[in-house]
């Protein structure tokens, strides 16, 4: 009978040490095997393309360079970069994102790239193996706090604004105050309040900057 072949996994973390620490962590899992690590989006495209993994650990935080959500497009879009640029013929690699940010935009964005999983960092040591393992024979993998959100937000579609709304809230995201708002958008400022109120009352908040953050979570934003 001949041995089943390990998971081959790369790791892309903009931390050493956690990237250490992972490499420890992984190496008492049964039937995984990390092949490779990557400091930078742009170095695991480069690293898949020379170790081929079956599944890139992602996190979504990268430094000043390409992040997360890009290098997923990207890599399950292409399967890595070969030296000088060029896409690779290989398979493309599983995405499994394993980061501390749990937002419904950060959640969203990592999903719409491609991603076959979704984890945090405060997950057991046992949930990442079997996640790892998921994510190689291509089932989803999501943590449990990521599913709750996701559920909930297929339950509680984004709120219905209108075009004008949409136009208000972008104006208010660049913190401009009423008068700026009604100048730029050739309203009466009593309109401006007025829009406002209905603003707040269809995002479920009562201030603009808790408006703001809700409508970037959910992207909203022209």
């Amino acid at each position: 009978m001949t041995p089943t072949a390990p998971i081959r996994l790369l790791l892309c973390d903009d931390h050493a040490v956690v990237r250490a620490g992972l490499r420890a962590l992984l190496s008492s899992a049964e039937g995984i095997e990390v092949a490779g690590e990557a400091g930078s989006g742009e170095e695991a495209l480069a690293m898949v393309a020379r170790v081929r993994p079956d599944v890139v650990l992602m996190d979504l935080q990268l430094g000043d360079g390409m992040d997360g959500v890009t290098a997923t497009r990207r890599l399950v879009a292409g399967g890595g970069e070969a030296e000088g640029g060029e896409g690779t013929d290989g398979p493309a690699p599983r995405v499994l994102v394993l980061t501390m940010f749990d937002t419904d935009a950060d959640i969203t964005r990592a999903i719409e790239a491609g991603a076959t999983g979704y984890l945090l960092k405060a997950e057991r040591p046992e949930e990442l193996f079997a996640a790892i393992r998921d994510a190689a024979s291509g089932r989803t993998a999501l943590s449990a706090p990521v599913a709750d959100r996701v559920l909930a937000r297929m339950r509680s579609p984004r709120p219905d604004l209108s075009e004008r709304e949409r136009e208000i809230l972008g104006q208010l995201a660049r913190g401009l105050a009423n008068r700026e708002i009604a100048r730029a958008l050739f309203l009466s400022e009593a309109t401006v309040k007025s829009r406002l109120r209905r603003i707040y009352d269809k995002l479920g908040v009562d201030t603009r900057t808790a408006a703001v953050a809700v409508a970037k979570e959910q992207r909203l934003l022209p």
